[in-house]
């Protein structure tokens, strides 16, 4: 992760998925290509299984999964009128204790 130190308070860059595999290559030693595949690979695996309807649990990380959205009144505030949203389903990750408390514990400052 690229931090920049300014006054005593961190400020991190948000990672793409370019900064993940360079970070992934640097630190195994695999080249560039063969980590951009398998990063690609396991994000496909999640999209297809949570298309599935099959949460994907990885053991000190966390859990994908879908969460169902209730049918629900909104309005449209220009035009003054009431639309129903329908039911839906959208993705989810809930992070595991661990991993939530490493985060807690960690110096980064966000705006």
């Amino acid at each position: 992760m690229i931090n920049f130190a300014s006054q005593n308070e961190k400020y991190y860059q948000d990672m793409t998925k370019a900064d993940v595999v360079n970070e992934i290559a640097r630190s195994t030693g695999l080249d560039r290509a063969s980590v951009l595949r398998t990063v690609e690979c396991f994000m496909e695996v999640v999209k297809d299984s949570l298309s599935r309807g099959e949460n994907v649990y990885l053991r000190g990380f966390g859990t994908f999964g879908i969460k169902v959205r209730a049918e629900k009144l909104a309005r449209n505030i220009s035009k003054n009128t009431t639309l129903i949203v329908p039911e839906h389903k959208i993705p989810s990750f809930k992070p595991c204790d661990t991993f939530k408390g490493e985060v807690a514990k960690s110096d980064a400052v966000i705006d």
